[in-house]
């Protein structure tokens, strides 16, 4: 049996080690504490945990649970990778009661797309029919 578990209970969800994990991201890099904690709050968030209860990864799904949803902000923490926690944490996602019968999910990853193709992600047959407004540095921009 798995030492680590995953969870949706939002009151689980240690919100320093999802910040301090996503602000030095190289997809999110110095995000704002509150535009994070906006993003959870309006997300179906998952937490990975270690048997001790600490919390050792995260994904966030933003959806309307009816036909599409985006998987965002995925990460295990680096002394707990190599022990399939990744798998796990997809898995659950995947097989999420409410997301079963969406038209379309969706990510974008620099690195990770083994992970992904085992779940049935793969690149679009079209990608000529996504658009994206892209803002890469938006984080680092003064106001």
């Amino acid at each position: 049996m798995s030492a680590y578990t995953i969870s949706t209970d939002p009151t689980r969800l240690n919100f320093d080690v999802i910040y301090d994990f996503i602000s030095d991201s190289y997809w999110a890099k110095n995000i704002p504490r509150d535009v994070m904690a906006r993003a959870i709050d309006n997300s179906l968030c998952f937490g990975a945990y270690s048997e001790a209860g600490e919390q050792v990864g995260f994904a966030r799904l933003i959806t309307d649970k009816a036909t599409f949803a985006y998987l965002a902000d995925v990460f295990i923490l680096e002394q707990h990778r190599g022990q399939g926690v990744s798998k796990m944490l997809v898995e659950a996602v995947m097989k999420h009661p409410e997301l079963q019968c969406l038209r379309r999910m969706m990510l974008a990853t620099k690195d990770a797309h083994g992970l992904y193709a085992q779940f049935g992600f793969e690149t679009p047959d079209d990608p000529s029919i996504l658009m994206q407004i892209c803002q890469p540095d938006i984080y680092q921009r003064k106001t």
